[in-house]
């Protein structure tokens, strides 16, 4: 793992303060904490530096809905969050159709009834995926982005090779360093990144974890939501861009203290009743 800490001794590997006083003084971070946002600040330049694939994802997103069809999105565990964080939201819109199994995430207990374990392997039932995808009709102008930090899990391997069966354009955001280390465990061999036809790198490190802290033995600090994150938000803006240019701007979910009660609501009503217009044929 490479050293991430500005503020760590290169020789041992270990987070340390800052030289010069109390860096809290300062208002600054200070160790694991400091190594974290160092983190961060190199997935940031690591989706920066793919400014071309995101345009090109950005695109199909764009033509997708000005075509009147849906960006459908799927992400199962963790990746359900970037999913919702696409759709909806403040400063979100229609056209993205978020499709998220709660079997398969993590909105239930951690232990007992519906627990983390169950999940966990659902995630690897191979047939599964078919069996979500096939409750919907899917459009021919439609697009869809998966969401997986290793890309190897059967049920997300499956939903991005339903897509295409179905003639859809899959995006991928995943984790390339992870990804590349890691066996598939759907039974064609193939990794989430091998199956689309775009892919994004969220930046983040194998494993996920970036941070590692003298006298623990295992690293903090995973690093795949602010990559994904950072991905939805950079194509959600640069969709909506492409929507106002095309003479379609979207009906933003607004906050009130964007636009006021009464213009938050009807714009909240509106994007729903798009959603709504949008989602029925499926």
């Amino acid at each position: 793992m490479q050293e991430l800490d500005p503020h760590r001794s290169h020789e041992h590997g270990r987070a340390e303060p800052p030289p010069g006083g109390n860096p809290q003084a300062a208002g600054q971070p200070i160790g694991a904490a400091a190594a974290y946002l160092a983190a961060c600040r190199t997935i940031l330049e690591r989706i920066a530096a793919q400014a071309d694939v995101i345009e090109q994802a950005s695109q199909v997103c764009a033509q997708a809905i000005l075509a009147d069809g849906l960006v459908h999105l799927f992400g199962s565990g963790h990746s359900r969050i970037p999913v919702e964080e696409m759709f909806p939201r403040y400063g979100s819109f229609a056209g993205f159709h978020p499709i998220v199994e709660l079997s398969l995430t993590n909105h239930h207990q951690v232990v007992g009834a519906n627990g983390q374990r169950q999940a966990m392997f659902l995630e690897n039932v191979e047939g599964f995926g078919e069996v979500i995808l096939s409750n919907f009709h899917f459009g021919p102008h439609d697009a869809a982005i998966v969401f997986s930090h290793g890309g190897t899990g059967a049920v997300s391997v499956e939903v991005a090779l339903g897509f295409k069966r179905r003639g859809l354009p899959v995006i991928a955001v995943t984790s390339l360093r992870h990804s590349r280390q890691s066996a598939s465990r759907h039974s064609s061999g193939r990794r989430l990144f091998e199956v689309a036809d775009i892919v994004i790198d969220n930046g983040a490190e194998p494993g996920d974890a970036m941070v590692r802290i003298p006298g623990l033995p295992t690293p903090v600090g995973p690093g795949s939501t602010i990559g994904s994150c950072l991905v939805v938000n950079m194509i959600k803006c640069r969709v909506a861009e492409l929507l106002t240019a095309a003479g379609k701007p979207p009906a933003v979910i607004t906050s009130p203290l964007h636009v006021g009660v009464e213009e938050s609501r009807r714009l909240f009503d509106a994007a729903y009743e798009e959603h709504w217009r949008r989602t029925r044929r499926i």
